[in-house]
């Protein structure tokens, strides 16, 4: 039986990927920042003692791998290292840069890819004190979730939307290729092999709600090509039926669906209101396995309701405007579930978890939870916060910070 496995968005997460910030988020400059996908600048120390806490949390479920240990480790072997690197220089060619990663023993080989390599400035680039990089750092490498993904028993790779994370995915490729704890029945989608300008396809865009059915976000990471191409393939090759489309709104707030709906428990969701009740309502559209073209519903929940999954909406921001739109923006709805009724979310977002508290969740800081000796008894709906104050302003959540490769039945 293959390792990796994955059924629902809420099952008992037995094994995950993450990647702790490092000292490729100080490559983002005011200057740059727009290059790389930020808003914000992240700082270093800060950032990663909130990402440490996450993991700390995450340990207590799962088997929790660091994508720059899992990944030294697989290029131990010579075809997984000669694979890299040749697929490295796919992307930014370059013959003295191969030939010095060729060098480099697997640990500084990595860290080298992630961390990038400065160009080595000449006369006029140094007299103007201008910096550029031969090959560019990974600071969104801390959102695994978008490069790759699981359902059931395959592999995806992400076909990132722009090139500045496109060695991301050879990452994770390597990773699904030729490490034994991510052993999978063979790749359904491979965005490292796809450079067509309409085939995007990100994770934080596909959520396995169950073993039969996807729910996908089409967004501005996500493209119809891409999801008509990943829908075609997994209807094909595994137990998936249906596949529900939203239809996303083309804001910086939304990059994801993961940013406007979480799954939290059998019968509840997270939602951003907005999009999802009332007249701003986004289109939903349901691809059947079996039938031509597709069907618009209603809403999100009667398109749910018609394929036996009925949940019920916890409101991210409460029912007010103005604090949706703020703990929207701060990822207020980015929860990931570590066991059905057990989530991680960022403390920051109050209306939220006082939303959370009325659909009987206990709200318990990462602090106190990890002085439980033991958690695995307890069976009330729980949301363990995590302080997430610098994390937040790279734009995402624990569920982008996440990539489970295993999980239990929900």
């Amino acid at each position: 039986m293959p390792p990796v496995n994955v059924t629902s968005e809420i099952g008992p997460l037995q094994a995950v990927l993450v990647h702790t910030p490092g000292l490729e988020l100080e490559a983002v400059t005011p200057g740059n920042r727009e290059d790389y996908l930020y808003d914000d600048l992240i700082g270093l120390e800060v950032s990663t003692r909130e990402h440490r806490r996450l993991v700390s949390v995450l340990k207590k479920f799962a088997t929790v791998f660091e994508i720059t240990d899992l990944l030294t480790k697989t290029i131990a072997k010579p075809e997984a290292r000669e694979f890299l690197i040749s697929k490295t220089m796919d992307v930014v060619p370059s013959e003295p840069l191969a030939q010095q990663l060729a060098a480099l023993p697997p640990a500084d080989l990595v860290k080298m890819v992630i961390q990038g390599v400065e160009e080595e400035a000449g006369p006029i680039a140094a007299a103007l004190n201008e910096v550029g990089f031969a090959l560019p750092p990974l600071p969104n490498l801390f959102f695994p979730r978008d490069i790759g993904l699981v359902i059931g028993r395959h592999a995806v790779v992400g076909s990132m939307r722009y090139g500045i994370r496109w060695t991301e995915e050879l990452l994770i490729k390597a990773l699904f290729l030729f490490n034994p704890e991510l052993e999978n029945a063979g790749l359904l989608y491979d965005g490292s092999e796809e450079r067509r300008s309409n085939y995007f396809l990100e994770g934080g865009d596909v959520h396995v709600l169950r073993n039969d059915l996807l729910l996908v976000g089409f967004s501005e990471r996500s493209s119809p090509s891409a999801l008509d191409q990943l829908c075609d393939v997994v209807f094909e090759q595994t137990p998936i039926k249906d596949m529900i489309v939203v239809v996303m709104p083309r804001e910086t707030t939304a990059i994801h669906l993961d940013m406007l709906f979480t799954q939290l428990d059998r019968d509840l969701c997270a939602v951003y209101p907005p999009t999802f009740i009332g007249p701003e309502r986004l289109t939903i559209l349901h691809r059947k396995k079996g039938r031509k073209g597709i069907t618009e519903r209603s809403d999100l929940f009667a398109a749910l309701k018609q394929v036996e999954l009925p949940l019920s909406p916890v409101l991210v921001g409460g029912k007010r405007r103005t604090t949706q739109e703020r703990e929207q923006w701060a990822s207020g709805g980015n929860f990931v579930a570590v066991r059905p009724g057990t989530v991680i979310s960022y403390q920051r977002n109050e209306f939220t978890l006082k939303e959370m508290e009325h659909a009987g969740f206990k709200i318990l800081t990462s602090k106190d939870f990890l002085a439980f000796d033991d958690w695995s008894d307890s069976r009330q709906r729980t949301v363990i916060t995590i302080e997430g104050g610098e994390l937040v302003r790279g734009g995402g959540g624990p569920r982008c910070m996440t990539l489970p490769i295993r999980r239990g039945e929900p």
